[in-house]
Order: C-alpha cells, then structure tokens, then sequence
C-alpha cells in the first residue's frame, strides 16, 4: 500500500467526528435558551446583509421597482391610509428612510431588513409548537425560501405581512395556550397591525377563526375571555382608521372592485391554476432541500431514514393542529375563492401566505431531525448565498449583453428624475411640488428627485392623499406621458383637459450599464408654471 493511500485513509475518521462537533456545537447553540435568540437573531442579520449585497449587485442596472417608490411617497406623510392600501407600510418607509438615504441600496436593505425581523418572529412562532433544534430548522429552512431572497427584492405592503401575519399566528397561539385576557389584548394588537398592513390579512385572520372553531379543545378557547377580548381590541385600535375609510368613501374597497374583478370565466380558471402552481415551485426549493439535509449523512452512500414512529417529545401536537388548519384554509381558501366569486388574482399575493409551510411539515411527529440536519441546511444556505453573491454581477453583465432590458424597471427613469428637476429649478428656483404621471413613471421619479415632488395619478379615484389637483396647480407641476406607452392616448387627454397652457418638450432618456446601453425611451412633458 503507497504512502499515500495510507495517510488519506488515516485522515478519514478524523473528518467525520470533526462534522460531528460542528453539528454538535450548532444544534448546541440553537437548543440553549441562553444562546438561541442571539443564533437565530446573528443568522437573520446575516442573511439580511449577504442579499442585500446580492440583490444590490442583481439590481444594479435597473431603477427600483415602482411598489418600493410608492411605500417611499407614502412616508413622506403619515396618513391615516394612502388611497389604495391601509398605512403601515408608508410609515415603516417613512421611519426607514429618516435614518438612511435614499438610495436603491437602502430599499434592498429594507426588504432585508423586513425579511429579518420576519425570520426572528417565525423562529418565536416555531418554539411555541416544535423544539428549539427543529424551530432553527424551519428558520434555515425559510432564508431558503425565494420569497426570502430573490423574490424578496421589493419592499411593498405584500413583503411587510411577512412581519405582521405571523406576529398573528404568534399571538394567537399564545392566547391559545394561556387564555388570559392579557394574550387577549395582544392578539387583538397583532390582528389591528397586520389589518393595517393590506386588507388581504383577513384571509389569515379568518384562518385564525376557522382553527379556533375547528381545534379539538376549542371549547376551553372559546369560553375563556382572551377571543372576546382579542377582537374588542382590534376594533377600539381600527377605529381611526375605519372612520378613514368612511372620510374617503371607502375608496380602497372601490378600488379593489374595480381592479380584481373579472368576468372571463377561462381568465379566471387560469389565474388561479397559475396561482397554485407558482406557489407550489417556490415551496419546492425549502421543502427539497429541507428534505436532503434530514436525510443526508455525510460522506456515507446511505441516507439517515428521516421519518420514524412512535412519540415525539419536541411536538406540541395541540399547536401543531392549530398551525396545519391555518396553512391548509390560507392555502386553498385564497384560489377558490378566486374562482368562486370571479377575483383576479395575482401571484404575488401568496407570498405572505405560506411562510407557516416549513412548520407544517417540521411538526410532523414522524419527521426526526438529527443534530447534523442542522448543520447540513445551514450548510446550504451559506454555499447558496455566497455563490449568488460572487455570480451576480456576471448575471447582470449576461443579461445586458443579451440585451434582456426590456420591463419599466430598465427604462432611465432615474435619468429623468435628475433632468425634470434641473429644468424646474432653472424656470422657478424653487423646489419641484408636484409631479404629475401614471404611477409606473410618477412613484420612480419622485423616489430619484432630489426634491421628492408629491406624485399625481391622472384620473386615479383612489388618490394616494399626498397632494391633490387644486393643490398641483396651486404650486405648478410637471406631467409626464411615456411615448409608445398603452396609457398614452389616455395620459395626453388628461394633460390638454389639465396643463392646456403647459410649456411642452420632448425628453429621451437611456441608461448606460456595464458600457452596454439599456433602452432609449421618449417622455412627452408638460411643464405647468405655480399660479400667480
């Protein structure tokens, strides 16, 4: 036997006990109370940074995406709701961007940061149905989840109930558990705060109701005081904004109706199967990997078995009931719905729906996770993280050459942001009021203004709030009508009914990347002067 045949066969057994104390050491940290909330915490902020990075590189031809400018106008005013939407996310904006700049860095730091506070408060959640072992597992498990990180890009009322709805689900299991009118109170909170995020959290908290009624020791929730409690609490907390509602003419309910009502029975069918099928290949990728580390045992041809029988002491099985009912109600009520009561729906808006899948499934009693499971998924994570990030900017010179720019976010919005407000403050000398355009071209350029002008949408029933017709032609503003756009024709009558004596130009904008050119675009503008 060569020398070397022997040295590599003594080195062996020591690499396998070394995984072994590395496993160990982990699932040491995540079963300690002491040292739990600062693993997970430290692993959050981690992963927040490292896609913050990656997303900054992805994303560094484009402008932000149009949802991330209209949550910053909305934080330039805290408003009792912004038209559209209630106004949770306006003010999270608005508080984020008093402490950083305004940046496109600093929107992918938000999502992240978003997403952040998202795992700490599903890693709370876990501990109240699984052990500590299997609760880092589902928080690994999560960060892997696209909804975490590629698709998480975009700060917007959808990425924010990834906070709030599952400080409901936490609630509600702790006054499942306690039935005190203090847990009460707090799921009541929880229930305002995520109702303040987007109308769409009825659907969780109808899941909510439906697992309280259908849980087998539903009788002893139902009679203690922390339901009725809990629901005194939302209304005397929504009330502000629900006599909003009323001031506005419910003009968020108006809003919906007129925009996710379908009548095309083929349309509706195919959204909703799109729906389910979209949702199902983002859950692939956790579950799959989820899946491999429970079973992968390192360097051996045989995998662990990863289910077992008989009982398991890290499943409270009474919670575990309640986390399966809600999943299962959020997971199909949403696309029936849809089919039954003729609803567009959009893909987008499962990704706060689904983030109790990982917990699901970890809180099958039969499901067993070794010490090195840990160590494998984080493992994952970490190879997956760092390869992204060292990819991205090849990814994005890749797509520049393929010359793949097409979509608003390619379009030099920025570039005209920079221009409009130089031509304003060489009219006036003064600050840019108002901008005057189609949401898709107004939010970016009020993002990218040195001056933040308040944006005006042409003909939007649902105004945001933040300025009004009167006031824009109180102050002047300038209108844009993006040339070739479908909404042109329409852009242009609202400017001859509202800027008939604009001064009027021609700009065209194009954004060099890499030393590769995105797409030239042409703004038809109207310049309209503050009255006299």
């Amino acid at each position: 036997m060569s020398s070397t045949s022997v040295s590599s066969a003594a080195a062996r057994p020591k690499r396998i006990p070394s995984l072994r104390r590395l496993a160990a050491w982990l699932a040491s940290l995540a079963s300690d109370p002491k040292t739990g909330l600062w693993l997970v915490t430290g692993f959050a902020a981690v992963h927040a940074v490292l896609w913050t990075l990656i997303l900054v590189n992805l994303k560094a031809g484009q402008d932000v995406h149009m949802d991330v400018a209209e949550a910053y106008a909305w934080g330039q005013k805290f408003l009792l709701g912004y038209g559209k939407h209630p106004p949770l996310s306006g003010w999270v904006a608005g508080l984020w961007f008093m402490l950083f700049p305004v940046t496109d860095w600093a929107t992918y730091a938000l999502a992240m940061a978003t997403l952040g506070c998202g795992l700490v408060i599903c890693w709370l959640l876990a501990l109240r149905v699984v052990d500590r072992r299997r609760a880092f597992f589902v928080v690994v498990m999560l960060a892997l989840y696209p909804i975490f990180n590629f698709k998480g890009f975009k700060y917007n009322p959808d990425l924010l109930q990834l906070v709030t709805l599952p400080l409901v689900v936490l609630a509600y299991l702790d006054a499942f558990e306690k039935r005190t009118i203090k847990s009460g109170v707090w799921l009541g909170l929880a229930g305002a705060l995520a109702l303040m995020t987007k109308y769409w959290v009825l659907t969780m908290i109808g899941a909510v109701g439906l697992a309280a009624l259908i849980h087998p020791d539903r009788l002893q929730f139902l009679r203690s005081p922390a339901p009725w409690v809990a629901i005194a609490t939302l209304v005397v907390v929504m009330l502000p904004h629900l006599m909003w509602l009323k001031q506005v003419n419910f003009v968020p309910l108006t809003y919906a109706g007129n925009t996710y009502s379908l009548t095309d029975r083929a349309m509706i069918d195919d959204l909703a199967l799109g729906y389910v099928l979209h949702n199902l290949a983002l859950l692939a990728l956790p579950v799959v990997l989820g899946a491999i580390a429970l079973g992968w045992r390192p360097l051996r041809l045989t995998p662990f078995p990863a289910l077992a029988r008989g009982a398991n002491s890290g499943v409270n099985t009474s919670q575990a009931f309640n986390v399966w009912i809600v999943q299962a109600v959020v997971a199909i009520g949403p696309p029936l719905g849809a089919v039954l009561f003729h609803i567009y729906i959009k893909t987008d808006w499962g990704i706060s729906l689904f983030f109790l899948m990982p917990l699901a499934l970890i809180a099958i009693s039969a499901v067993r996770v070794r010490k090195i499971a840990l160590l494998n998924l984080t493992a994952t994570w970490l190879v997956i993280s760092l390869v992204v990030l060292v990819v991205s900017p090849r990814i994005v010179a890749y797509e520049m050459n393929e010359k793949r720019t097409a979509g608003a976010t390619y379009r030099a919005r920025s570039e005209l942001a920079h221009e409009l407000t130089e031509a304003w403050h060489t009219r006036f000398y003064s600050r840019w009021p108002v901008v005057a355009a189609y949401t898709d071209t107004g939010q970016p350029v009020t993002f990218y203004s040195p001056d933040h002008p308040a944006p005006l949408t042409p003909d939007e029933p649902w105004s945001s709030g933040l300025t009004s017709l009167d006031e824009a032609k109180r102050s002047g503003f300038i209108g844009i009508c993006e040339v070739g756009d479908w909404k042109l024709e329409k852009c242009e009558a609202w400017m001859k009914a509202h800027a008939a004596n604009a001064e009027r130009m021609v700009m065209t904008t194009r954004r060099y990347f890499l030393g590769m050119p995105g797409p030239a675009t042409a703004w038809n503008i109207f310049i309209v002067p503050p009255a006299k």
